[in-house]
């Protein structure tokens, strides 16, 4: 089973650190925990992206959010809407800053990510309200945007990813939407078996911290809300990039997704980084194989838009 060395070296410091798992730190801790191992691993941000914050308004008030306008950005209209990944119950504009930063520098495109509820508090389909009042909400070009939208890329990362396939399915007809960018999503949150036993220990994400995120969230698995991969509707979908990992225990979902997506005929770029854990897009300053998938996964997206 191939790992990278850089990975190995990664999970072998994470491993003498220690310290209790998600599940056992508890709500609270597990947030912290999270943001403050991306504060360490993930690369500064570009002085060529320029960022400002404000609020969209949602289902259950106003939510964070957040812009990032790259250095001769690309002015055609295109805008990357970011969910950000975190299980549903972790994460937020911080924990997902750098990246969305990266992103936006690499592709040329403003990038706008939007903090939804988080469960427990807030549980399904509390994100997924919260996504959809985001994407029509920038589909109207509001002022705090800065410039007329006309096309959306759906764009997220893990939990992220499913919110931004669900965005595509369901609002392929209803806005202008580009393409959907799916970064190690969870396709599937009643999925058992596989590549989730295979790599559910020792790889960053566990298996066990997958049943806690899936216990927080509470969703309906059969609803295509939360499963986008248990959806009947595969027909002109929008040009998807799927990215998956060698070593993610939902690699098989990611795996799985695109399949569907080929086999029902849409426009598909679909990589699989050999060698590379669920969460490395954060993890770039710590991991610098990730820097070059992600940039990797710009060149591919700018392929399918093409």
């Amino acid at each position: 089973m191939l790992v990278r060395e850089d990975v190995r070296r990664f999970l072998d410091q994470l491993a003498t650190v220690g310290g209790p798992t998600i599940p056992e730190a508890g709500l609270a801790v597990a947030r912290q925990m999270f943001r403050g191992m991306v504060e360490l691993a993930d690369r500064p941000v570009a002085d060529s992206v320029e960022t400002h914050d404000f609020t969209v308004p949602g289902p259950a008030g106003a939510m964070a959010a957040r812009g990032y306008q790259p250095a001769n950005a690309i002015a055609d209209g295109t805008m990357i809407l970011y969910l950000h990944g975190g299980g549903f119950v972790l994460g937020g504009l911080e924990s997902h800053h750098g990246l969305c930063a990266e992103i936006a520098r690499l592709t040329g495109f403003p990038v706008a990510a939007v903090a939804y509820r988080l469960a427990p508090e807030a549980p399904f389909p509390a994100a997924v309200d919260d996504a959809l009042a985001a994407a029509r909400w920038f589909a109207t070009s509001p002022d705090e945007v800065g410039f007329p939208v006309s096309k959306l890329i759906f764009a997220g990362d893990s939990a992220g990813g499913c919110l931004a396939a669900m965005l595509a399915r369901a609002l392929r007809r209803e806005l202008a939407v580009a393409a959907q960018w799916l970064i190690y999503p969870a396709t599937d949150l009643g999925a058992r078996g596989g590549s989730i036993d295979q790599f559910g220990e020792q790889h960053l994400l566990t298996g066990e911290a997958l049943a806690w995120f899936g216990h927080q969230y509470a969703a309906d698995a059969d609803s295509e809300l939360a499963s986008p991969l248990r959806s009947s509707d595969w027909e002109e979908l929008p040009p998807a990039l799927v990215f998956t990992c060698g070593l993610d225990p939902i690699r098989d979902q990611g795996r799985a997704y695109a399949a569907k997506l080929a086999a029902a005929g849409n426009r598909l770029v679909f990589h699989e980084a050999a060698g590379q854990i669920h969460g490395s897009m954060q993890l770039r300053g710590r991991i610098p194989s990730a820097q070059r998938d992600l940039e990797q996964q710009a060149l591919d997206l700018k392929a399918l838009l093409i």
